[in-house]
C-alpha cells in the first residue's frame, strides 16, 4: 500500500453535507461501511461517528489503483465534489440523503482485516454478545451503540450544568477505602505497603459525602464509579457509575425537589418531553399492597387487592390455613381475563411458585356463574363480596395467593409485571416516574436471627419514631426515599444521621458492637461529635437511566466497556492471574487447587 504520510485532513465530517453544500470541494475521512459495484461506478457509504455519506468513484478516476484494494472498515481519505442526488434517488434515512460526494481522489490511510461480525445496523440484533464484546472496538462503530455513548455523553452533561447551577461542587472521594462489608462484597485490593492489609473499592462514597457536609461543603455531587462484587443482572454491573449528591440543612422535600428539578431538565433537554411536577408519591405500604413492589411500574392499571376478610369463612382449606397461620389472601383482576387458557393460568402458577407462595388460585366470572378450583365453595354472599373486593365483572378472572402477607404480595406483583408483559398491557412509549417514601428502617433476618438495615445503616429513622429504637424497631419508618422510573429503582437516598447517640443507638439495633463500630466507622461516630449538620442525599444509577432513557435492553448496551454475566472483560481478558513476583510483593500466595492462576503455581489467594 502507498505511504499515507501525507494524507489530507477532512473538511467536514460525514454527517455534514446538506443541499447547501453543492458545488463545493470537500473532503470527507472515515471508514467504508459498504461498497457497490456498478460497473463503471463503486458506491461507498463513508461513516464516522457523525454519520455517513455515499461516495461515487469512477473506475477511471485517477485513484482507480486503490480500487481494488477496498474493504468495508478500511479507512479512507476522500476528496471531491459535492452534488445533489438525482430525483428519486434521495435517501431520506440519513441526513446527508439528499446529497453525494463525487470523488477526485481517494487515499486509504490504512486497511482493516474482516470483521467476525458485520459493523452493519441491520446485523446488529443477530450478533453474539459474546463476540461483540470481544471485538468491542469493533462494536462501538455501531450507530446504535454509538448513539447510546452519546446519549450517556448529554445525560452526564445535562446533569452538571443543572447541579452547578444550583450551587453544587463536583467534589472526588478515594477509590483505596476501608472494607465495610454490611451490602454486597466488597473488592478487596491488598496493601504492598501494609503486607496482610486491604483496601476495599468504594461500593458508594456514602461516608464520605457524609463527611464533607460535617466539614461544611454544604452542596456536593460526583459522577462517581463504584464497584460491588455481585452477582450480574441485566441491569447491574460489577463497575458501575452513579450520580452522588448529599447537603446540608435539608429536609426529605428538599431532596425530592432537587431531584425533581433535575429530571424535568434531563427529560426536557434529551428527549423532549416535559415531566408534571411534582412527582408523584407512594408510600412503601402502598407500593407493595397495589403492586406488590416497592418499585412499581404504573404504566398499566392492574393493581392488587386485598381480599382477605372477603374469603374469611369459606370452607376451603387452602384458604383457612393460610389465614390461619396470619397470612392474607392477595388478588389481581384482569378484565376481560376469562379467555385466558388453563396453560396461561399455569405458567402464571409456576411463576408465583418460583418467588415462594405455595400455589395460584384462580376464578372465572362466566355470564352462567363462576368456574375454578374453589369455585364450588362460592355461595351467592360470598361471590358478591369476592367480586366487590376484586373489582371484578362477568368476564374477568381474578387470580389470588393466599399465603404469608409478604410472599403473597411479592408473587403476585411479579405474576402482575409477566401478564403485562406477555397481553401487551405496558405502553413503551410512556414514561412514568414517582417516589416511594416512608420505607421500614429495619427488617428482620430470620436466617442471621437479627434485625438489618433496609438501606444502610446511616439512614436517619422519623423523628417521631427515634424512641422506637430501643423498643420495637420493626414499626420504625425511614426518612428514606427511591426514585422509580417505569418499573425500576432509579436512584434512593435518605436524610442521614447526623447525632452520635442516634448511629449508635442503630448500631446497636443492627447488634454492630461499639468496638466493631469503631473499628469499622469510628471515623464517623468521631466526626458526628464535631457538629455535624443535618444532611441527606440521593444516589441516582446512570447507567440504569441511560438505558431506559435510550430504550435498550441492558446495561451493557450503554457501558463503553461492560463485563459479561460471568464478571469477565472478553477483549481485554480480565480477570487474569498475575506473576509470582507480584504475589511475592504483596506478601500473597496461591494455594494450590483452587482455580486458575499464574504459570508455574495454582491455586486459593491466601495472605503470608
Amino acid at each position: 500500500m502507498e505511504s499515507t504520510s501525507g494524507w489530507i485532513q477532512r473538511t467536514h465530517t460525514c454527517g455534514d453535507l446538506r443541499k447547501t453544500h453543492a458545488g463545493q470541494k470537500v473532503v470527507l475521512n472515515g471508514w467504508v461501511e459498504s461498497l457497490r459495484d456498478h460497473g463503471s461506478l463503486r458506491f461507498i457509504d463513508l461513516r464516522d461517528r457523525y454519520g455517513i455519506t455515499q461516495v461515487i468513484l469512477d473506475v477511471n478516476g485517477p485513484y482507480q489503483q486503490v480500487l481494488p484494494d477496498l474493504r468495508p472498515e478500511y479507512v479512507l481519505s476522500v476528496q471531491g465534489k459535492v452534488r445533489i442526488r438525482p430525483d428519486g434517488m434521495a435517501n431520506p434515512r440519513i441526513e446527508t440523503g439528499e446529497v453525494e460526494l463525487v470523488a477526485e481522489g481517494c487515499q486509504i490511510l490504512n486497511p482493516s482485516r474482516t470483521p467476525p461480525f458485520e459493523i452493519a445496523e441491520l446485523a446488529a440484533a443477530d450478533q453474539n454478545e459474546e463476540i461483540r464484546l470481544k471485538y468491542r472496538y469493533l462494536d462501538l462503530r455501531r450507530r446504535t451503540v454509538q448513539k447510546n455513548i452519546q446519549l450517556r455523553y448529554r445525560v452526564t452533561r445535562a446533569i452538571r450544568n443543572f447541579l452547578e447551577s444550583e450551587g453544587f461542587l463536583d467534589l472526588e472521594t478515594p477509590f483505596l477505602t476501608r472494607s465495610t462489608p454490611e451490602g454486597a462484597r466488597d473488592f478487596l485490593v491488598p496493601s504492598r505497603l501494609q503486607p496482610g492489609n486491604f483496601y476495599a473499592l468504594p461500593q458508594s462514597p456514602q461516608l464520605y459525602k457524609q463527611i464533607y457536609m460535617i466539614a461544611g461543603f454544604d452542596r456536593y455531587y460526583q459522577i462517581a464509579r463504584c464497584f460491588r462484587d455481585e452477582d450480574l443482572r441485566a441491569d447491574r454491573q460489577l463497575e458501575f457509575t452513579q450520580v452522588d449528591i448529599e447537603m446540608a440543612f435539608v429536609k426529605e422535600n428538599d431532596v425530592i425537589s432537587l431531584v425533581d428539578r433535575l429530571l424535568a431538565r434531563v427529560f426536557k433537554e434529551i428527549l423532549g418531553k416535559e415531566l408534571r411536577l411534582p412527582l408523584p408519591r407512594l408510600s412503601y405500604d402502598e407500593a407493595m399492597s397495589e403492586y406488590g413492589k416497592d418499585a412499581p411500574d404504573v404504566r398499566f392499571d392492574l393493581k392488587l387487592f386485598d381480599l382477605t376478610e372477603a374469603v374469611k369463612g369459606l370452607d376451603y382449606q387452602v384458604l383457612k390455613k393460610a389465614i390461619a397461620g396470619g397470612g392474607s389472601v392477595r388478588g389481581l383482576c384482569l378484565s376481560g381475563g376469562k379467555t385466558l387458557s388453563r396453560k396461561e393460568i399455569d405458567q402464571g402458577e409456576e411463576l408465583v411458585k418460583r418467588a415462594g407462595a405455595k400455589g395460584l388460585l384462580w376464578l372465572k366470572l362466566e355470564s352462567d356463574g363462576p368456574k375454578g378450583p374453589f369455585a364450588k365453595f362460592l355461595d351467592p354472599e360470598a361471590l358478591h363480596r369476592l367480586r366487590a373486593a376484586a373489582q371484578a365483572s362477568t368476564g374477568d378472572l381474578i387470580l389470588m395467593v393466599a399465603d404469608q402477607d409478604r410472599i403473597a404480595l411479592t408473587s403476585l406483583g411479579l405474576l402482575r409485571l409477566d401478564l403485562g408483559r406477555r397481553l401487551n398491557l405496558i405502553d413503551p412509549s410512556r414514561s412514568e416516574l414517582l417516589w416511594v417514601v416512608d420505607f421500614p428502617l429495619v427488617e428482620w433476618n430470620e436466617e442471621e436471627k437479627r434485625w438489618a438495615a433496609c438501606h444502610h445503616p446511616f439512614t436517619s429513622p422519623k423523628e417521631e419514631h427515634e424512641e422506637l429504637l430501643s423498643k420495637d424497631p420493626g414499626r420504625i419508618r425511614a426518612r428514606a426515599y427511591d426514585i422509580v422510573y417505569n418499573g425500576f429503582e432509579l436512584g434512593g437516598g435518605s436524610i442521614r444521621i447526623h447525632r452520635q447517640d442516634v448511629q449508635q443507638a442503630l448500631f446497636d439495633v443492627l447488634q454492630i458492637t461499639k468496638e466493631e463500630a469503631q473499628q469499622k466507622f469510628g471515623f464517623l461516630l468521631d466526626a458526628l461529635s464535631y457538629g455535624a449538620p443535618p444532611h441527606g442525599g440521593i444516589a441516582l444509577g446512570l447507567d440504569r437511566f441511560v438505558m431506559l432513557l435510550a430504550g435498550a435492553e441492558t446495561i451493557r448496551e450503554v457501558i463503553p466497556f461492560p463485563k459479561t454475566a460471568s464478571g469477565t472483560c472478553p477483549m481485554t481478558g480480565c480477570p487474569g492471574p498475575v506473576s509470582e513476583l507480584q504475589l511475592r510483593e504483596l506478601r500473597l500466595r496461591l494455594e494450590p487447587g483452587a482455580g486458575p492462576a499464574p504459570p508455574g503455581g495454582a491455586g486459593e489467594l491466601v495472605s503470608k
